[in-house]
């Protein structure tokens, strides 16, 4: 026996069997997943320690500016730069970095630098750009916790616009790494890298998706599923970016805008190319789609499988996409690669773009089927042919859909940090008036106690105003009051009569003391939490109040809950169970499974909900532990009354004493939850279920005050 070749421990853990192993999540795969909850902790961050907004207040900006131009013309051998110039990559990389963000859930986008790991790091459509963070790594390396990946990821392309004589409208920094893949973002149910299983009816993309093939950031450029229709494509275009919160104008201006940079790669059959970065061998060191067409490299790169610029000048800032694009008719060919594109039919000499490695050759210039829709598409031309007339109007709208691209996800501009923040504030950044906090807090506090309201209304109107917040993308929130505005003040699950009630006692009340409804909402809420625990709750004071010309209508309506489990409210039966979108709900809003599950109960006791709110306890003016006591109740046997409600008999009598939803019952079917749920369920467990409570509260109170 070779006693060398063998561990003398019996290792057991998952990392020694991993492979072939079932997930839990695969042998049960209706069970909801609380890891979603409890990501990005402590544990996975070598640098807990570093507050990351106080570093970059320490960083040399303009010298990381000065080495980050130098970088774009610094060609290397082991990836040499198309031109001579990294400017086009650098764009791309920082496109596909901020550009998975969706308006729906504000999942995804470049506010994490999460295009490091998989799954994007490994998507067909970020082909290649694992060249480019190593390219960016000496940089990093350089000024390391002064600029996180996040921030340098989308910094790059700005500076990549700059260095070739485009227009930039400004940076704002501030975000933060993490350091572990994303589990929350539904990417697609697909099980394999560009199919498509996302649509129903008449072309109806799934929701939250965001892309028309799982892989891709939006389109197919060869057009939709491979298929050449240029106003089919349009139809692809519109969706996906209106779900990444752009308007047809916008639309326009990023793609032309970003085309006229750089080109794509094909130069062979996609057979050459290797595996991902995550299915790649462990000696090629995290870099994946290695090649084995020629050189690999250069003009031999393979990448999309389109291949060509789209102008002659691919490293210059000018208005050769739309003198092209309307300056030829186009035929459709193919890439070397096989792929669909369009050529220009007896393009004249001056028109041809240079090979990427010998600027002495002259080679065919290309569009893809997705730009052929800026040409096809009626809307989409109208809005090309004026920014074809006015290249200054098309400069600007670039540089400000493209500041919108890479900010969409960072929330208020208050957040922003660095000398290149502009002072304008734009509406998608939901601007707040700054609010009054010099006000007699207790004066306020005093009037509401005797303005008339009931806990519950009280409790219910805070939460529906601040519980509209999504840590995703830092939107929504208290602050700004607009739940009293178009559209949140008419949606269903703020019950809108009785908001409207409550508002018109709290307004006055909010006047008569010079502060804003965002804080006397908020305040409210405490007062009774107050009075239902005894217990002194701490506030902030200074939130404004928005108006209705600072409130986009269209823009807020994908904040309104479709489910909100706190409250009980589903508006119909979803193919998405309700604790499942409970469990989005609280990771929305930032919450850990403790915090979800405390919230829940205190909500339950105190009457606080749609339906028979109060079936769980028999005094719902006091803040308990009756829904978690009543819940783990043996003597209750549930039995199901609809595709979403249940109820509950005596296992003796057979009566009926309760009723429920799957959002209640998910707290003693799930083991995690369950296990929870019988913490605050305990006797002894009194005190600190209020105390949890109360903090879990004032997160959910506070989560936008930055």
């Amino acid at each position: 026996m070779d006693n060398g070749s063998k561990c003398p421990v019996d290792h057991g853990s998952e990392s020694q069997h991993s492979q072939g192993m079932r997930s839990n999540y695969q042998w049960w795969p209706d069970n909801i997943n609380v890891d979603i909850l409890h990501q990005h902790d402590k544990k996975s961050n070598p640098v807990n320690e570093v507050n990351y907004r106080q570093e970059f207040k320490k960083l040399d900006y303009d010298a990381l500016k000065k080495d980050l131009h130098e970088l774009m013309t610094d060609s290397q051998d082991w990836w040499p730069a198309d031109y001579g110039h990294y400017g086009p990559f650098f764009i791309r990389m920082t496109w596909h970095a901020a550009g998975t963000y969706r308006t729906t859930d504000g999942r995804g986008g470049g506010g994490t630098g999460a295009q490091r790991y998989a799954p994007l790091n490994s998507w067909p459509d970020n082909g290649n750009l694992d060249k480019a963070r190593r390219l960016l790594w000496p940089i990093k390396k350089k000024y390391g916790n002064k600029i996180s990946w996040a921030d340098l990821l989308i910094l790059t392309g700005n500076v990549a616009i700059e260095s070739m004589g485009g227009k930039v409208f400004g940076f704002g920094g501030g975000r933060p790494d993490i350091w572990a893949p994303e589990k929350d973002i539904f990417w697609g149910k697909e099980a394999e890298w560009l199919t498509n299983e996302r649509y129903t009816g008449e072309r109806e993309l799934d929701q939250p998706l965001g892309a028309v093939q799982m892989g891709l950031i939006y389109v197919n450029p060869q057009g939709p599923d491979g298929n050449p229709d240029p106003l089919k494509s349009a139809v692809d275009i519109r969706e996906t970016f209106k779900r990444m919160a752009m308007n047809d104008y916008e639309t326009v201006a990023l793609t032309a805008g970003g085309h006229t940079f750089g080109k794509a790669h094909g130069a062979a059959s996609e057979d050459h190319k290797g595996p991902e970065p995550e299915a790649a061998k462990i000696e090629e060191m995290g870099f994946g789609w290695t090649s084995d067409h020629a050189s690999g490299i250069g003009s031999d790169t393979i990448t999309s499988g389109i291949e060509g610029a789209w102008t002659a000048n691919p490293t210059q800032w000018d208005n050769g996409y739309f003198d092209l694009l309307f300056k030829y008719d186009y035929e459709l060919k193919k890439s070397p690669a096989g792929a669909h594109q369009w050529h220009p039919i007896n393009p004249s000499e001056e028109d041809m773009a240079p090979d990427a490695e010998d600027s002495s050759k002259k080679v065919n210039t290309i569009m893809t089927t997705a730009d052929m829709a800026m040409k096809m598409d009626p809307e989409y031309r109208k809005i090309s042919k004026h920014f074809h007339e006015n290249p200054e109007e098309f400069a600007d709208a670039f540089a400000k859909a493209w500041y919108k691209l890479l900010h969409r996800d960072m929330g208020p501009k208050k957040r922003y940090l660095g000398p290149e923040v502009p002072q304008e504030e734009l509406i998608w950044q939901d601007p707040v008036p700054n609010g009054n906090s010099d006000y007699n807090v207790d004066v306020v506090k005093d009037q509401i106690k005797n303005s008339g309201l009931s806990l519950q209304e009280m409790i219910e109107t805070a939460w529906a105003s601040a519980s509209t917040y999504r840590h995703t993308d830092m939107r929504g929130g208290a602050n700004g009051s607009r739940i009293r505005l178009a559209p949140q003040k008419d949606w269903e699950v703020n019950k809108p009569e009785q908001l409207s009630r409550v508002l018109s006692v709290l307004d006055p009340i909010a006047k008569q003391n010079n502060a804003s409804l965002a804080d006397v909402i908020v305040l409210a809420g405490n007062v009774g939490i107050e009075k239902v625990t005894g217990k002194s709750l701490s506030f902030n004071a200074g939130r404004g109040d928005a108006s209705q010309e600072q409130t986009d209508i269209e823009s807020f309506g994908v904040l309104e809950p479709i489910s909100d489990g706190f409250r009980n409210y589903h508006n119909k039966d979803f193919s998405i169970n309700a604790e499942n979108m409970l469990l989005d709900k609280a990771h929305l809003l930032g919450l850990t499974a403790p915090e979800m599950t405390v919230l829940v109960g205190g909500m339950r006791s105190l009457g606080i909900g749609f339906g028979d709110a109060k079936n769980f306890t028999e005094d719902p003016d006091s803040l308990s532990n009756d829904f978690f006591v009543n819940l783990l109740d043996m003597n209750v046997k549930w039995e199901p009354t609809g595709k979403n409600s249940y109820k509950g008999s005596d296992r003796s009598t057979g009566e009926e004493v309760r009723s429920a939803t799957r959002a209640d019952l998910v707290f003693g079917s799930n083991s995690q939850l369950r296990a929870l749920a019988e913490v605050y369920a305990q006797d002894d467990s009194s005190e600190k279920f209020v105390d949890d409570f109360l903090s879990a509260w004032n997160k959910v109170m506070n989560s936008d005050c930055f």
